[in-house]
Parts: structure tokens; sequence; C-alpha cells
């Protein structure tokens, strides 16, 4: 048995550029969740992180919503473009040459970097809104019965519609609170309060107070139309700002996957490093 004497060829060893390094892609989504911690904490200190049309604490104008919904737009946009950067900076160099495969490689590699990152936010805001109290004032008494989900939107309200004199024991009020409380918020509705309600809450308000049935009556409808006013207000700026929350996450896609392009050509030395990108290297002489 012979054995062929013709050199073997071997192929030519060409940089693998289809791997992700996902160590570079989890840096990428924490850089971008921190960066996003940070200036949602600034945010907070100056107030406008949050809208609310509690009149007990501050104003929830139109021009004061939209800002909330400008600033999570510059947030996400700001926050998503840098981690997608230092992904990109992270990955180790290919040596290939960067065409538009490697492009697109750069921008799903950004892509990931925002996914991580928006699933990263909702785990943490939901970890936020189970360990903070419920949107219900909360009740002496135990049991759903004395509390009601959004009563806080009213409080100040209901604060109004009980004013008087009397005092009766605490877990009494609490539960007369809780029922006007309902009895309020489903004058919010399509077909708004019904007479029967009305009456009913007028009768608890004088029992309450000790006001004569006019002047209850007259409490009554002010502080209705009062809440009925809280409750838009509630829900056009949880409108404005639920529109501006989906809209800076798409910007924060397309500009993460910008970013993570801009940062390949920067690995790759196809486009020169800009100072401002530097972070502390140092151009050899």
């Amino acid at each position: 048995m012979t054995f062929s004497d013709t050199p073997r060829t071997t192929a030519a060893i060409v940089p693998s550029v289809s791997t992700l390094n996902w160590s570079s892609i989890i840096a990428g989504t924490i850089a971008a969740a921190a960066l996003a911690l940070v200036l949602h904490g600034f945010a907070t200190a100056v107030g406008i992180s949050v809208s609310s049309t509690a009149p007990t604490w501050r104003d929830a104008s139109f021009a004061l919503v939209l800002l909330s919904g400008l600033y999570l737009l510059v947030t996400a946009v700001l926050s998503y473009g840098f981690g997608a950067y230092v992904a990109a900076r992270l990955q180790p160099r290919t040596g290939a040459a960067f065409d538009d495969d490697l492009d697109y490689r750069e921008g799903t590699r950004g892509l990931l970097v925002w996914a991580l990152a928006t699933l990263l936010t909702a785990l943490m805001a939901l970890a936020i809104a189970q360990m903070t109290p419920r949107l219900a004032a909360p009740g002496a008494g135990a049991g759903p019965s004395t509390s009601v989900a959004g009563e806080n939107i009213i409080a100040f309200d209901l604060d109004r519609l009980f004013r008087g004199d009397r005092r009766p024991p605490g877990e009494t009020m609490d539960y007369v609170r809780a029922e006007a409380a309902r009895i309020l918020l489903s004058g919010s509705s399509h077909r708004g309060m019904l007479p029967d309600d009305r009456t009913y809450l007028v009768r608890l308000v004088s029992g309450v107070t000790g006001l004569a049935a006019p002047d209850a009556e007259r409490r009554v409808a002010a502080v209705a139309e009062s809440a009925r006013d809280n409750i838009k207000r509630a829900r056009q700026s949880g409108v404005i700002l639920a529109f501006m929350a989906a809209a800076a996450a798409l910007a924060g896609a397309a500009v993460a996957w910008y970013a993570a392009g801009v940062g390949g050509r920067h690995r790759e030395g196809v486009e020169e490093i800009p100072t401002l990108w530097r972070w502390g290297t140092y151009r050899r002489t």
C-alpha cells in the first residue's frame, strides 16, 4: 500500500467574527443600567422623574409630564448608547475587514445590550414596586375592604369630604374612607356616579361630620368634581408617560445599534478614536 507524496494544502486561517463575547455584552448591560440609575437619580432630585396628580405634593401640568417624558427619552439614548459602545469596545479585535456583515454583527451586539438592559430595568422596577407600599392608603383593619387601590389620588378630596368636629374611632373611619373612595372612583366612569350612590354618600358625610343634608350635598358635589378632575389628570399623565417610555425604548434600540457599530469601528482601527472616548489610553510616540 503506497501513499501519495503530494503535499497537503493548508487552508488559510481567517479570523473568526461570528462569535459573540457574552462577557462584553453583560458588561455593557451593567454599564447601561448603572448610567440609567444615576440619571434617574438626578431626575428624582429635581422632581421630574415621576408625575403626580396629588395637589398636596406638586403641580402635574402637561408641561411637567412632557418634560418627564423627554427626560426618559434622553436617559434612554445616553444609557443604551453608552452600554452598547462599551460592549463593542470590550469585544476582542477580530482583525478582519470591517464590511457590512461585521457591521451587522456589531449592531446585533448593541441590540442584545439593549434587550438585556431593558429586562434588567424591568426587574428592578418590579422589585421596587413590591417593596413600595401599596397605592392604597393603609388602613388600620386587615383585609381588602379597608383600602382602595388608587385611593391616594383622591386622598386630599377624602380629607375635605369628612372634615368636621366629630372624631369617630379610627377603625370605623378607615372603612368609611375606603367606602367613600370606591364611590368617588366610580364617578370617573362613563356612566358617572349613580344617584343612589350619591344619596348614600351624602348621608355618610352628614353622619360623620354632623353637617346638615343640604351642606353635605354641596360638599359631596364639590369633592366629586375635584376627584373626577384628579383621576382624569392621572389617566392623562399615565398615557403620556407610557407613550414616552415606549418611544424612549425604541429610540434606545436604534442608538444602541449605531453606538455598537461606532465602537466596533473604533476597536478595529477603521476610524480614529476621539479624545473623549480614549478613557486614559495614551498613544505611543
